[in-house]
């Protein structure tokens, strides 16, 4: 019964939402605020590192700078991902989201695992002296104040959609075909936890008067946001290559397909993420009866563009079925009441 009533829910928010369920100008407004906090610490960040000159200081601000530009680049994709269908692409503009994003993550590498490293390893090496640490607890402060405000954005999107389709909130957030909610969310999270690895490095510093826990600090942030690089990358390579839809989706489509009184059977079912939000469908289907050719014709376009109506659907192929291709399983073909 449980499982019924999440594919339920789940139903239900693919009809009303889409696949990822979120809004596109909430998935706008999470990245705006995002880019706005992060400007803001980096500059706070840059000030307070040239004050102190902390390792994990420079290596924070490194990491502001850093998502701050990608915000820039998720815009791109929030926008650009947007654009209707044309000519030149019929299958929509759904994956320059994923580009974008891609960009913002070897940017997250770059701009902030690298520099981060390289610094921390140049201070355990070359330390320099710091001090003033009071302005750098300051500054670490108030950039964890703003940081968990843009965080808690991203964490109210995520879980609402994972409530509506009932699924864990950090589930969603990892296979979600929504890159930009994905990497604000994980962005912010490596920052939130940065920000106390490098606070614990400049007090050991403070205590010690050592300059190695802070550069240590350093390399540990840049690790982090290596890791965190990686896995941005690693998401939007899926979906840049093809990721299909879950099974509980890809059965959903075939329910939706088997409520039509038209069709009998459903024999073939390939759904591909296109975009946010965005499948490519194409479906073999028996139809009940045996009609001539041009009412066939008519009756599949029918049932491509009434699929396409779907917010979540981008493009639909509908052919027909032969004799000997067997049924796909269904809650209707296998005794259980449809989702």
């Amino acid at each position: 019964m449980a499982e019924e009533s999440r594919k339920s829910a789940l139903l239900t928010a693919i009809k009303e939402h889409g696949e990822a369920g979120e809004t596109k100008s909430e998935s706008t407004f999470t990245v705006i605020l995002a880019f706005v906090a992060n400007l803001l610490i980096a500059i706070a960040k840059s000030f307070a590192a040239a004050i102190t000159g902390s390792a994990s200081m420079v290596a924070e601000a490194a990491h502001s700078w850093a998502d701050a530009g990608n915000e820039v680049f998720l815009l791109f994709a929030d926008r650009r991902s947007q654009r209707p269908r044309d000519a030149r692409h019929p299958m929509g503009y759904g994956r320059e989201a994923y580009i974008w994003s891609m960009f913002a993550a070897f940017g997250l590498f770059t701009a902030g695992a690298v520099v981060s490293i390289m610094h921390g390893f140049q201070e355990l090496f070359e330390p320099e002296p710091a001090g003033d640490f009071l302005i750098a607890y300051v500054v670490l402060a108030i950039s964890f104040a703003l940081e968990a405000v843009s965080f808690t954005q991203a964490y109210r999107q995520a879980r609402k959609t994972a409530q509506a389709i009932r699924v864990p909130t950090l589930e969603h957030v990892a296979n979600s075909s929504n890159p930009t909610l994905r990497a604000v969310f994980a962005e912010d999270a490596a920052a939130l936890i940065g920000l106390l690895v490098a606070f614990l490095g400049i007090l050991l510093h403070q205590l010690t008067g050592s300059p190695i826990p802070d550069a240590i600090g350093s390399i540990t942030v840049g690790i982090l946001l290596g890791v965190v690089a990686v896995v941005l990358i690693d998401r939007n390579r899926r979906f840049l290559v093809g990721q299909s839809a879950s099974a509980e989706v890809q059965e959903l489509a075939v329910e939706l397909l088997l409520k039509r009184p038209e069709i009998d059977r459903v024999t073939y079912l390939h759904l591909e993420f296109v975009g946010p939000s965005k499948l490519y469908l194409v479906a073999a289907v028996d139809l009940q009866g045996n009609q001539g050719e041009d009412d066939v014709a008519l009756k599949l376009r029918k049932l491509e563009r009434e699929m396409e109506n779907f917010n979540y659907i981008e493009e639909a192929v509908i052919t027909l079925s032969t004799k000997d291709e067997p049924s796909l399983a269904s809650s209707r073909e296998s005794g259980r009441s449809p989702a």
